[in-house]
């Protein structure tokens, strides 16, 4: 699907996820909120989507790539305590909080605003010894013996494994448990997007013409030839910097984002 259309099933998701009854209780029970899953080639503004999605919703946002995360940092360092069962006293190993759940609180902390989204990219790249608690988080919202905290949703994003050597094919346990939208590259969309963002003119004029080369990815016999909008997005910061200093604009430069 179109990257708005998916922005809108992230803003349909999150409004439905957090809806509550008389009681106050979620309508769709936490254990039921499936995390949604956007899959689509590199470099399409998958973090942008989700981003913009919690901005037009006035809700937090918090965004980690997993291919940074060991299965410490994910799930907390051990540590050893204490615990009293039946009058004994023994030492059992429990996790310091974990980075991501803690920067959820840091977020709920400083904005005030207590129910968000939650962006983890690349989760298909995740390492196998954090695959197993990844499917436990999936369902339970829980990184080792923390959870999100009510009121967030999870936001996941990948590629598929023939853009990205790292990334697995998810099994059927895995799918089972996310919703899946797969997306699509979008010019015009992108292209509101960019011009919002002050993408330099040169870049949306010779789009205009030549929509076909916003996205391309295209094995041959030189290699793999691509370009993305994440390309274009940093050009136009070089392009910007290069006329304030006066540098000449060339072949060159253009070939190191557009490759």
């Amino acid at each position: 699907m179109k990257i708005n259309e998916a922005k809108e099933q992230i803003k349909f998701a999150a409004q439905c996820y957090l809806e509550r009854d008389d009681y106050g209780q979620y309508r769709i029970p936490l254990q039921e909120q499936r995390p949604l899953f956007l899959v689509g080639p590199p470099g399409i503004a998958k973090t942008a989507i989700a981003s913009q999605a919690a901005e037009e919703l006035h809700l937090g946002f918090v965004s980690y790539s997993m291919t940074h995360h060991t299965r410490q940092s994910a799930l907390g360092l051990p540590f050893i305590s204490e615990r009293s069962f039946q009058g004994k006293t023994v030492k059992i190993s429990e996790y310091t909080m974990s980075e991501i759940v803690a920067s959820v609180y840091s977020v709920m902390e400083d904005t005030g605003i207590r129910e968000g989204i939650l962006f983890l990219d690349e989760l298909n790249c995740v390492s196998e010894t954090l695959a197993p608690s990844m499917l436990r988080f999936l369902q339970f919202k829980e990184f080792g013996q923390y959870r999100i905290p009510d009121g967030w949703v999870i936001v996941t994003a990948g590629n598929p494994p023939e853009y990205n050597a790292e990334a697995r094919h998810f099994d059927i346990v895995t799918w089972d448990r996310v919703k899946k939208i797969t997306v699509e590259p979008d010019y015009e969309a992108w292209r509101s997007y960019a011009v919002r963002q002050g993408i330099h003119p040169l870049i949306t004029s010779y789009l205009d013409t030549r929509s076909r080369d916003f996205y391309s990815v295209e094995t041959t016999v030189d290699g793999t030839e691509f370009v993305t909008a994440r390309g274009w997005m940093d050009l136009s910061s070089m392009l910007k910097l290069y006329e304030q200093q006066g540098f000449p604009v060339d072949e060159n430069l253009i070939g190191q984002y557009v490759q």
